[in-house]
């Protein structure tokens, strides 16, 4: 099926509806690229033996990997959790997920600041470049099981917007005004 991408209407409803522009206004995997967004497909079903995940994460020096099934049932402090993954943040390290059963969403902010809505589906792999305005959510099946990936130890760390004044933000700034 591929990556389903989209510039988000300004609506302020529900967080976990698909928010699409009218009319449509698609994003492509290219588009996502010159963000520095990538995007894999594979097959979820056999993450634990894949041998393409494999060599992803060995190319891109993925040392650190464990799963996040997120769900009423089995995340605590669900409701609170939610809403702090949708508040717009940065990282100072890449974002991986894999996810490996359900859907999410993840947001972007493209180069001229508007949203970007990622549909993450099975099967789907996207890192997310260190500094990049973004936030996530679940869509309305209000449940998703991801892998996450670090190189090294995991930084759980997410600095809210503002923050233009971090390293990491001007240096992923720079690179999109050289792109």
């Amino acid at each position: 099926m591929g990556l389903e991408a989209w510039y988000m209407d300004g609506s302020e409803e529900d967080q976990r509806r698909p928010h699409r522009l009218e009319p449509h206004q698609p994003v492509s995997l290219e588009q996502l690229k010159e963000l520095g967004v990538f995007y894999w497909q594979l097959n979820a079903d056999i993450y634990e033996s894949d041998q393409e995940l494999q060599q992803i994460r060995k190319d891109r020096g993925y040392s650190y990997m464990d799963i996040i099934t997120i769900h009423k049932d089995t995340l605590p402090n669900y409701e609170e959790k939610l809403k702090m993954f949708f508040e717009e943040h940065l990282h100072l390290d890449d974002e991986i997920r894999y996810i490996l059963d359900g859907q999410a969403y993840f947001d972007v902010r493209d180069k001229e600041d508007r949203w970007i809505r990622i549909a993450m589906r099975k099967g789907d792999l996207i890192t997310l470049p260190a500094g990049i305005y973004h936030r996530f959510t679940l869509d309305e099946m209000n449940y998703t099981k991801a892998m996450r990936l670090f190189v090294g130890e995991p930084v759980w760390k997410a600095y809210n917007r503002p923050a233009d004044n971090f390293e990491i933000r001007q240096r992923y700034v720079a690179s999109m005004q050289g792109s």
